[in-house]
């Protein structure tokens, strides 16, 4: 007798996978709780290489089915979907994928579904990076601050680095002007003179 299961996943910790377990419900799909396996993992560590996926193939069979809810819950990267979806059916295991209107991706019809939207989100993707790097270039070449504010006005770092060329501690400053050691550290490094 087969057995379903739901593999779900969220990239950061700040969210949850219950809206997955959810929508796999109101498909019609009845998985025990012990059968759903939710991780909070990012989309681009390999399927294989997170724990939660790792101890569900220990528990899927021959004949078992893999619920998810959309296709990148699997992986961003075309090839490690792929890859995934190969190993899972080499297991004999079925994955049907909910956004695909169910449809098993280990099928024939199922393979060429996944590679042609696999490419298409990877594609996706990369344009997004590349739109994302090209924005930064033109913001930097603007003359424009990138990164975070530093956490220290530059008069608070000027008095920070004339106290501690006065002998004062790395940690009592931090104190002081609520910061870390690092910040600290790193005012004193940019003071200092570089050897040539």
């Amino acid at each position: 007798m087969s057995r379903t299961f739901i593999y779900a996943r969220v990239s950061t910790t700040d969210q949850t996978t219950e809206n997955q377990v959810r929508e796999i419900q109101a498909a019609g799909f009845a998985v025990e709780e012990r059968r759903t396996v939710a991780e909070k993992v990012s989309g681009s560590v390999a399927a294989m290489q997170r724990k939660g996926f790792a101890k569900l193939l220990d528990k899927l069979e021959s004949g078992d089915v893999l619920i998810v809810t959309k296709m990148d819950r699997l992986g961003r990267n075309t090839m490690d979907v792929l890859a995934t979806v190969e190993h899972l059916a080499a297991m004999g295991v079925r994955v049907h994928c909910l956004n695909l209107g169910g449809v098993d991706l280990t099928s024939p019809a199922g393979k060429m579904t996944m590679t042609v939207l696999a490419a298409a989100a990877t594609l996706e993707r990369e344009l997004l990076i590349e739109r994302t790097q090209a924005g930064l270039a033109r913001a930097k070449s603007e003359g424009k601050a990138l990164g975070r504010r530093p956490s220290l006005t530059p008069p608070q770092q000027a008095e920070a680095l004339r106290r501690l060329n006065a002998g004062e501690s790395v940690s009592q400053l931090a104190r002081e002007f609520d910061t870390s050691r690092a910040t600290i550290l790193r005012i004193q490094k940019a003071a200092a003179p570089t050897a040539v």
